[in-house]
């Protein structure tokens, strides 16, 4: 990995992430259409959710530290817990099934990616027509069941082109949250998975030796991952308290499902 390319994954990881549009399909497009080198991408790729936990940790470390002071010295534990519940399924099923998923042609399939990518953008669309049927104001007044269906709705980012943010805030906004607070409760309930994900490369030998031969594109795609997540985080979080604001996410996924998908189909 030379050092454009490692600046270009930061960048397309940062800025797609945490914005619904699926970051995993993102860079697997970026793949086919930059023709990157096959061998260790998808470490690299692993390598890089590091700068975006970086900066996760930092946009939220005062929401973090009240919910340890909640948990530590007021023996308020809800809102933990439910971060908790909402970590376990895909975190599970992550581990469980992670060696199939990662060898699986299917996981990825760039036609894998443009469909997903199609049909969660449909889905957005019609979940921001929906009315909102409950009176939850925020993630603080989730219960352990809505917590566990934001969690299962998780599951479905292990399929490249959904995206994990995308999912919980579709969940989130039918269990009640509106979506900003959907969206900075998916943002929460990722750090878990986030951290076991960065943790679990580093635990295998492949991984540290990949780390330490590719110190230098690492620590620049990181960096660039970083300082564009920090602001993607940002930019978000703000459009989404503009009404039907999942609206322009989904149009923009439903037309470069298409686009990439229609592409493929004449090239094949």
């Amino acid at each position: 990995m030379n050092i454009w390319q490692s600046i270009l994954l930061g960048f397309v990881q940062g800025l797609t992430e945490f914005i619904p549009v699926s970051s995993s399909g993102h860079l697997e497009i970026a793949q086919q259409i930059f023709q990157f080198s096959s061998e260790n991408f998808h470490l690299f790729l692993e390598f890089i959710n590091l700068g975006t936990l970086l900066a996760l940790l930092i946009y939220f470390r005062k929401r973090i530290v009240r919910i340890v002071k909640n948990v530590g010295t007021e023996r308020n534990y809800k809102l933990a817990l439910n971060i908790l519940i909402t970590s376990i399924p895909a975190g599970v099923i992550g581990l469980i099934l992670g060696d199939i998923i990662e060898n699986n042609g299917f996981f990825s399939s760039i036609f894998t990616v443009s469909i997903a990518m199609a049909v969660v953008g449909l889905i957005m669309l019609i979940v921001d027509h929906l009315p909102h049927l409950s009176d939850l104001k925020n993630e603080n007044n989730l219960t352990p069941g809505r917590a566990l269906i934001i969690g299962l709705s998780q599951t479905f980012a292990l399929i490249p082109g959904t995206s994990r943010s995308a999912s919980t805030i579709i969940a989130g906004r039918l269990v009640g949250l509106d979506s900003e607070s959907a969206a900075e409760y998916s943002f929460l309930a990722s750090i878990p998975i986030m951290c076991g994900v960065c943790l679990k490369i580093f635990l295998t030998s492949q991984g540290r030796d990949y780390f330490f031969a590719n110190l230098g594109p690492l620590l620049l795609g990181n960096l660039v991952a970083f300082l564009v997540g920090l602001l993607a985080l940002k930019f978000l979080l703000k459009y989404l308290k503009k009404p039907k604001s999942l609206q322009t996410f989904g149009k923009y996924r439903i037309i470069l499902g298409l686009l990439v998908l229609g592409i493929m189909l004449i090239i094949v």
